[in-house]
């Protein structure tokens, strides 16, 4: 039995990069040159040998994340075996519309998803549509019960506050039997959190945590205050998981497009390597 594999699908905050109608630094880098371009956060755990996979979050960059993890692994036309999704905006689920009649028309793909979500997806058209044509089949999930993906992996979802204007929002555990891997691409405040982030990183072997944005300075210089935004700095992480870089890899993903550690001159995602975070891209794997 060949090993499993957590490959990383989408790295960006909801709206990629480029970002819509934006001329950023990032966003002009990005849309000039192709390879610079982010597909929103989005990971597959993937079984090469039993030719099987499965995704977390479907997001409008769907149909080239499909392309890119069935072409990397031989899987040329075989569609995902089970979704795991973890919230209601826009980034992490719109690529379910991809599944129903107009495009692939799909046929009983599983969705584990919680209970306020499962609801809207079920009466909220168009997503009615795709439940009601058997597309998709929607399965509750429940904070900290774990789900046997296979004989490799479990998932445990655990409910993490967020602006939960539609959904719950769900972090992932995915575990496999060399790797447990802590993945976190959207939260409020740690501070909200009843888990604590630090004990939490401590029993992962590679945590992936909300990146969204880098530090005050930078919102400002956007035009957004800090008091009003829904995520954790990258500033603030690294400050209370300092001590745990030589124990466990951290890696930041959802990365907004304004990010300054993603720009092309990678100084300050120089700095950030240098203390011993990361900064997640697509592609990369992770044996679990």
């Amino acid at each position: 039995m060949s090993q499993a594999v957590l490959h990383v699908l989408g790295t960006a905050q909801d709206a990629g990069l480029p970002h819509p109608n934006c001329y950023c630094e990032n966003c002009t880098e990005a849309i000039n040159n192709p390879a610079f371009r982010r597909f929103a956060a989005s990971l597959a755990i993937v079984e090469p040998e039993e030719k099987k996979w499965h995704l977390i979050d479907a997001t409008p960059d769907l149909k080239e994340q499909m392309i890119q993890v069935q072409q990397k692994f031989g899987m040329q036309g075989q569609l995902m075996d089970m979704i795991f999704l973890t919230h209601a905006h826009l980034g992490h689920y719109p690529g379910l519309l991809l599944l129903g009649r107009e495009a692939i028309g799909a046929q009983g793909i599983p969705v584990m998803t919680g209970s306020k979500m499962k609801q809207m997806l079920e009466a909220q058209a168009p997503w009615s549509q795709l439940t009601a044509l058997g597309n998709i089949e929607l399965q509750e999930i429940f904070h900290e019960q774990a789900i046997q993906v296979s004989d490799q992996v479990v998932v445990t979802p655990v409910e993490v506050p967020h602006r939960n204007e539609f959904s719950e929002t769900f972090a992932y555990w995915i575990e496999g039997p060399n790797k447990k891997v802590l993945y976190i691409p959207d939260i409020d405040r740690w501070e909200q959190w009843e888990t604590d982030i630090y004990e939490a990183c401590r029993e992962a072997d590679i945590c992936l945590l909300d990146g969204t944005f880098h530090s005050a300075e930078d919102l400002a210089k956007i035009g957004r205050d800090y008091r009003e935004i829904p995520h954790p700095l990258m500033t603030e992480t690294m400050e209370r998981l300092q001590e745990l870089v030589e124990q466990t890899a951290i890696y930041f993903i959802h990365l907004n497009h304004s990010n300054p550690a993603i720009h092309a001159d990678r100084k300050l995602r120089g700095q950030i390597e240098e203390k011993g975070f990361f900064i997640a891209d697509e592609g990369m794997d992770v044996v679990l």
